[in-house]
């Protein structure tokens, strides 16, 4: 996936807002690995994936119902957003190598 922005973040969201609350966490997971894998084509074939786009987030966003924009400390958009950073700081943890001390 390529590097996220504020504009991923608030595609993302409005995407979650289209959708309802218990399934938020579930599309927030499928949008983070169609983004992974659009980059993937994207990087290999050089052109953009016909259905996910260009590997950004807000292309993988950009396929599904958008709510409407919204001011970020309105409740729902405020929670949208939560559930897409912490799926990002869950896949930026899991991602991250972490050396070993040395003794």
């Amino acid at each position: 996936m390529r590097a996220v922005f504020y504009s991923d973040l608030i595609a993302a969201a409005r995407a979650l807002g289209g959708c309802p609350p218990g399934d938020r966490l579930r599309l927030c997971h499928r949008m983070l690995r169609e983004a992974d894998w659009a980059d993937r084509y994207a990087r290999r074939l050089g052109k953009v994936h016909p259905r996910w786009g260009n590997g950004t987030l807000a292309a993988a966003a950009g396929q599904y119902p958008q709510a409407r924009a919204a001011a970020v400390n309105e409740a729902d958009h405020l929670a949208c957003l939560l559930v897409i950073l912490r799926a990002l700081e869950a896949k930026s943890a899991a991602s991250t190598c972490h050396a070993r001390p040395t003794a």
